[in-house]
């Protein structure tokens, strides 16, 4: 009896690490046949509106190559780009508004766009994808008095951008300003002047300088001017 009922105990358990196996590739099935139906949105509202709506499916279970449709490309970024501060603001927070709606946004080439990002979850409750509506205002500008409603952004996000429409170069400055200020214990506006001018020099050696906006972001993070990057770096 008690060998009888060892193996029935093997085989029920057995069973049940299958089943588990089993319940794990249901769960992917189930995001990825969410992501391809989220797709075919993409694809229609970019359709609708050419030259004048970008519309980005971002697939947040690989955020360095999130990109998964671009429709209407006014961005210039291209599939299997990076996911872009919003994508991984909810990566790390389930309970990030999944909604955020009408903040106002650059492309990089200066153009204004009016922005609205919507985060997709799966049954677990964890956000799977992201769909990103990129509208080109400055196409409005001649029209903006009968637009006016059109081309208006919340003021709640005017001081400071929630996102940038390219890919992480800057982000990657960030992460690397704030490693290297945590090695001192210290967030880079606390440095002092010589580990600030220390942090500069070493970003320079590492290549960081050769993005065109890079002075800038070093000097907001730094909290000193982009003058005083460049007499850092010399």
């Amino acid at each position: 009896m008690d060998d009888e009922s060892t193996e029935d105990d093997v085989s029920q358990g057995g069973a049940a690490e299958d089943g588990s196996g089993e319940d794990d590739s249901g769960e992917d099935r189930a995001d990825e046949h969410l992501i391809r139906e989220a797709e075919k949105i993409a694809v229609a509202l970019g359709r609708m509106f050419p030259g004048l709506c970008e519309v980005v499916l971002h697939d947040l279970r690989d955020p360095d190559h999130a990109i998964r449709a671009i429709e209407n490309n006014l961005s210039g970024r291209q599939v299997g780009d990076s996911a872009t501060e919003l994508g991984l603001a909810r990566i790390a927070d389930p309970q990030y508004p999944s909604v955020i709606q009408n903040y106002p946004n650059q492309f990089p080439d200066g153009r204004p766009a009016k922005s609205t990002s919507i985060g997709i979850k799966n049954a677990a409750g964890e956000y799977v994808a992201a769909l990103c509506l990129n509208l080109d205002v400055s196409v409005l500008s001649p029209v903006t008095l009968a637009l006016s409603n059109l081309v208006a952004t919340d003021t709640e996000h005017r001081d400071r951008p929630l996102e940038t429409l390219r890919d992480r170069a800057a982000r990657e400055l960030r992460q690397a300003v704030e490693a290297r200020a945590a090695e001192r214990a210290a967030t880079p506006r606390s440095l002092s002047r010589e580990d600030k001018k220390a942090l500069v020099r070493q970003l320079q050696r590492d290549g960081y300088f050769d993005s065109r906006d890079a002075a800038q972001t070093i000097a907001d993070l730094l909290g000193v001017s982009r003058a005083t990057v460049y007499n850092y770096a010399k």
